[in-house]
């Protein structure tokens, strides 16, 4: 099936950063990646507007990744500590979200709750947990469930 080229506006998992030019099938560039604003089909004329996303990219890119290396020195190997409703059992109401451990995380380095990558907690213990704080940077964590 044929391929259709689309440059991203925005960071994509799995696809690609802004100002890629990448190919998708013609149903996800049409029905998701355009309609969400991700991004807008390739066209020749648009090799200036793909070389200005890049730098700009680029620039955030260099002024970041010293920032991230900073937040990784302080979130690396820390234990985090989140209170939460427990049955008698030992099994969450509900269960700990990503928003809730970036919050705990907030006051050594602000962290994206979307970059945090841990399997779904549903009870009291500890879980190993990773936070993408650059492309090339990622810290290591520990999340300790406790009772409230």
């Amino acid at each position: 099936m044929a391929e259709t080229k689309v440059i991203l506006t925005k960071t994509v998992a799995n696809l690609g950063h802004s100002g890629d030019v990448v190919e998708v099938r013609p149903g996800y560039a049409r029905n998701y990646l355009i309609p969400q604003g991700l991004a807008f089909r390739w066209t020749k004329g648009a090799a200036a507007q793909i070389e200005a996303m890049r730098r700009a990219r680029l620039a955030r890119t260099i002024a970041t990744r010293q920032d991230a290396l900073a937040a990784k020195t302080a979130i690396d190997g820390v234990t985090v500590e989140i209170a939460a409703k427990v049955s008698e059992s030992g099994k969450l109401f509900g269960g700990v979200s990503a928003d809730a451990i970036a919050a705990s995380l907030a006051d050594r380095a602000p962290v994206d709750p979307k970059s945090i990558k841990v399997d779904p907690i549903k009870t009291t213990g500890e879980f190993p947990a990773t936070v993408a704080l650059h492309p090339e940077v990622s810290a290591s964590f520990t999340i300790r469930v406790v009772a409230e």
